[in-house]
């Protein structure tokens, strides 16, 4: 019988209703979770690890790499076939995308989560952990990098994100669609992600800023945001990478401070490209020192730069990693 170990990290899946609020409020261990779903014992060895219980917008990058930390040890131990971890959904993409980027690992490592809380009649987490297990047990997981299973489909971290504030089909891959699913047990993978890809540091730099551009936009959030010490931007920029021409001159201003710039799109699918030379447009950008993020999203892109930054401030180094 295969291992299984499960990360709990809080988020609406340990939530209930809290009786005097009327909200819902984190409660669940990792334990009690388990023991509302007896289904999981039959599938496997299952440990469980409480790591916290917080809500998703509590997650912070320096909790993200304390998690990656967790994980890799347990991944080194080499006791576990595979490992999952819970999350709230709010930030659950930029946690897999985290450990997508920090872990070395060939054995399954999944995140989940719900988007209803255990005080309703039609909670989801049960399934999706049930899922993500089946999904650990599939031999084809492994060397997969770290996958999101939840509402019976499977995408990679690189690319999900999410995309309805409640509809429990809120996890998707825009620009190249899901992995795979998972129907009665049975996995299915039809594809391997678009790229893999590590950065190894002993430390994080979060203190990156992320910007979105929008009509008439001036320069003032840059200004402040290099004057204020930041140590890397993230630019949301219209269309297939362009910005208002007085954001063009903010992005210089923070570029002459030294402060590396990372160019992504406001649009929810596609990726930053050079195609126009009019002032403000991808060409003035990327003669001017802007690294263009390709398909990655701004959060994505952030979480990309704090790990690049913890291992290193050199342009033509930082860009080769965003390349």
């Amino acid at each position: 019988m295969k291992k299984i170990m499960i990360v709990f990290t809080g988020g609406t899946i340990s939530m209930k209703v809290d009786s005097q609020t009327g909200g819902a409020v984190p409660h669940l261990t990792g334990g009690e979770i388990i023991d509302m779903i007896p289904e999981l014992k039959s599938l496997g060895k299952v440990d469980f690890y409480d790591f916290g219980k917080y809500p998703g917008p509590h997650i912070t990058p320096e909790l993200m790499f304390e998690l990656a930390l967790t994980i890799q040890q347990m991944i080194d131990e080499n006791e576990y076939d595979g490992i999952i971890i819970t999350h709230g959904t709010d930030t659950l993409e930029e946690t897999a995308y985290f450990l997508d980027l920090y872990l070395e690992c060939h054995i399954p490592v999944v995140l989940t989560g719900s988007m209803r809380n255990s005080s309703d009649p039609d909670w989801d987490g049960p399934p999706n952990l049930i899922d993500s297990i089946y999904t650990c047990l599939n031999p084809n997981s492994r060397d997969m990098g770290v996958l999101v299973c939840l509402n019976g489909e499977i995408n990679a971290a690189s690319e999900v994100t999410k995309t309805h504030t409640e509809d429990e089909e809120t996890f998707a891959s825009l620009d190249f669609g899901s992995l795979g699913f998972v129907d009665r047990g049975r996995v299915i993978l039809n594809r391997a992600p678009r790229r893999l890809e590590t950065i190894r540091t002993s430390k994080i730099n979060s203190n990156v800023d992320l910007l979105k551009c929008y009509a008439g936009m001036d320069d003032k959030f840059f200004r402040y945001s290099a004057d204020s010490g930041v140590d890397g931007v993230v630019v949301e920029a219209l269309g297939v990478g362009n910005v208002p021409p007085a954001v063009f001159e903010g992005i210089e201003y923070v570029l002459e401070k030294g402060i590396p710039v990372v160019l992504v799109s406001r649009c929810p699918a596609g990726e930053t490209d050079d195609i126009y030379s009019y002032p403000g447009a991808g060409k003035w950008l990327r003669e001017s020192g802007v690294i263009f993020a390709e398909y990655l999203n701004g959060q994505k892109a952030r979480i990309k730069l704090i790990l690049a930054l913890g291992k290193t401030n050199d342009p033509a180094e930082l860009e080769r990693i965003f390349y």
